[in-house]
């Protein structure tokens, strides 16, 4: 698709969404009944059930680059149709990326039209990050048997066919999971109705139940024993999708904000005039404009296929923290008339629907989980921390420098201690310095956990090493923070802004 064609397709996606659905979005979230005979032909009609299915398979076939901005735009109309289209367009591009031939052809042109709609049901009750899953499937001639129960599974209402995470190996085995797709008649398999969400309602949650429920052998997405690879593979786009929904959300409430505070008189002035009100804006906005960057850089990354695992969470959780912080201070700002439903602005709901965000596709003690492992298994210097390809002198450290590497154990009195590059002075005003002191304490953390992971597996230890991961995931924020200073003014030189329009 050229770029002629991509602006044309977006803004009349864009109309849409504003003058026929947003009207109706909060009637829609009040009463819980989303009125898909009259929205989903007109889903199909713009081609939102197949954004992501290859244009070969009659679908948009749109880049992760040109799909956030549809994710940012559903959320800032309605949270519910942004879950909705957002789990029917990962389940399909994970048919598009791993399934075989077959399988594409034979799914993916009903799904790019809304014909046919997949869940993505991995999530069980009793089951954590994936690897703990309880439900089984085994073969039996020319079948598979499945038994187990997902939950919080969205689209299950209406969804005819359901991308199942099961293990079909022995417990241990990597390569013991395999992505089984069951259609929603299949004997033995049942819906059941969730209870009524925080928000986003319309299309219920489910809970699936498979008790001996029979599958064809061939019912595969992908091969026998790829099933971590499909799911843990679509989680990472998928949290960078999530993001651009949390950035749609806090921009919506930003603007919000900036409406009511320049049409709010308090004695004789609009709010807006405030220092306290101005703090509270500038403050929103720049939380905005970094989690845009940050979606920028790991959308290009998706698009090229590089690995971006950190990358990938570290956008989920900058994306919460913000959509958190942007709509707790919209709500500052407007006051009273945010606690009532669009009174006259959906902030209320708006808030409500951001929380799922916290939930899906990993919660934050998740994320930080896979930045710190990420960062103990990157090599130095750290690419994530390096303005530019990542280069370190022969016979250097980037955290010891020329230093020789120390007994750890060493509890000398500080003055005797050999001293080290990680003890810059002057550390505010340079943002390369500052990217270094943060890789610098990386790798000595890098060393400790090392350590502790040596030094037996007691309770304490445990609990060390836990704090130290958790230390490793928000440095990692920090460098990303950095690095966005080079991005802002990278941002500003082709924008053709000069030294006072940077001064911000």
């Amino acid at each position: 698709m050229s770029a002629a064609d991509y602006e044309a397709y977006r803004r009349d996606v864009f109309d849409f969404l504003w003058n026929e659905l947003e009207p109706r979005a909060s009637e829609i979230e009040r009463h819980g009944a989303f009125p898909r005979e009259s929205l989903f032909p007109k889903f199909a009609e713009h081609g939102l059930f197949g954004l992501l299915v290859p244009r070969e398979f009659g679908g948009i076939g749109l880049s992760a680059r040109q799909y956030l901005p549809f994710l940012a735009e559903f959320s800032k109309v309605s949270g519910v149709v942004r879950v909705l289209l957002h789990v029917h367009n990962t389940s399909a591009r994970a048919v598009a990326h791993f399934g075989t031939d077959e399988q594409k052809a034979s799914l993916l042109p009903s799904i790019a039209t809304g014909a046919s709609s997949m869940t993505f049901a991995i999530t069980e009750p009793n089951s954590g990050t994936g690897l703990d899953v309880g439900a089984t499937a085994t073969r039996d001639g020319d079948a598979w048997v499945l038994n187990g129960t997902k939950h919080y599974i969205t689209n299950a209402e209406f969804a005819d066919l359901h991308l199942v995470f099961c293990r079909t190996g022995s417990a241990g085995d990597r390569e013991g999971f395999t992505a089984l797709v069951v259609p929603t008649d299949t004997p033995g398999f049942t819906i059941e109705e969730m209870p009524e969400m925080m928000g986003n309602n319309g299309p219920y949650h489910g809970v699936l139940r498979f008790e001996n429920a029979r599958v064809a052998i061939d019912s595969l997405a992908g091969a026998e024993g790829d099933g971590l690879n499909v799911f843990l593979g679509e989680l990472e786009p998928s949290r960078v999708f999530v993001a651009a929904s949390s950035l749609g959300t806090a921009e919506r409430a930003l603007e919000i904000a900036l409406d009511f505070s320049k049409r709010r008189v308090t004695f004789g002035r609009a709010i807006a005039e405030r220092p306290s009100v101005q703090s509270e804006l500038a403050e929103m906005a720049r939380d905005v404009y970094a989690l845009r960057l940050v979606l920028e850089d790991v959308a290009d990354k998706l698009d090229r296929g590089e690995p971006c695992a950190i990358e990938a969470s570290i956008a989920k959780l900058l994306g919460l923290e913000t959509v958190m912080r942007v709509t707790d201070k919209a709500l500052d700002v407007v006051g009273g008339r945010a606690y009532f439903a669009d009174y006259p602005y959906p902030l209320e709901r708006l808030y409500r629907e951001a929380r799922i965000n916290a939930l899906e596709e990993g919660t934050p003690s998740i994320q930080r989980l896979v930045m710190a492992r990420a960062l103990l298994k990157e090599d130095a210097p750290l690419s994530l921390a390096t303005l530019g390809t990542p280069y370190q002198p022969e016979g250097t450290d980037p955290a010891l420098g020329k230093n020789p590497p120390q007994d750890l154990s060493y509890a000398g009195p500080l003055n005797e201690r050999p001293s080290s590059p990680c003890d810059a002075r002057d550390l505010t005003h340079q943002p390369a310095l500052r990217t270094g002191a943060a890789s610098c304490a990386i790798r000595s953390l890098q060393r400790r956990v090392y350590v502790c992971a040596g030094s037996g597996g007691t309770r304490r230890m445990r609990r060390r090493r836990t704090l130290l991961l958790g230390a490793l995931a928000e440095l990692a924020l920090v460098i990303a923070f950095v690095q966005l200073g080079s991005a802002i003014q990278a941002d500003v030189a082709r924008a053709g802004g000069g030294p006072a329009e940077c001064r911000s």
